[in-house]
């Protein structure tokens, strides 16, 4: 499979204002890198900058980029593309906002994963400046592990 077959959308289920990611730098089965430009369409915008928070979104979106990669090498560009964001451990955040138009790279990395559970490490940065770091804690299921789990009981 080859990575310029793959868009953002196959990999992600994030949609109009809630996409946040502009190019996919980088991607296997471990890390990602990514490029997200400040728009006024993203959740927080307040007419000038967007609060740092949206870092952790951002870095949730990175992560799920690996994710939905090795999803697709293993189910398929079809296959459903679920995953939830169900921890935050550590973050940091080293600027209150971020304004309109400034490229942030964002870099996530796979550090556990234990079947469908991933802890990932994410940085994010404009240019050498670090933005955010944070230790997250997701969930990624496909379909048919929903429907066995719901047939198990």
């Amino acid at each position: 499979m080859n990575r310029l077959d793959i868009r953002i959308e196959d990999l992600l289920p994030h949609r109009d204002r809630m996409l946040l990611i502009d190019e996919i730098l980088e991607v296997d089965d471990k890390t990602a890198v990514t490029r997200a430009t400040v728009s006024n369409r993203w959740p927080f915008f307040n007419g000038n900058t967007v609060h740092s928070l949206i870092l952790i979104e951002l870095a949730a979106q990175t992560a799920g980029i690996t994710n939905g990669w090795v999803r697709i090498k293993k189910h398929g560009k079809d296959s459903e593309k679920k995953g939830w964001l169900v921890g935050i451990k550590q973050s940091r955040l080293f600027v209150d906002a971020v304004a309109l138009n400034e490229r942030i790279i964002t870099r996530a990395e796979n550090q556990f994963e234990y079947e469908s559970y991933r802890q990932i490490q994410a940085i994010s940065r404009i240019g050498q400046n670090i933005l955010a770091e944070a230790s997250l804690q997701l969930i990624q299921t496909n379909r048919d592990e929903i429907i066995e789990g719901d047939n198990a009981g």
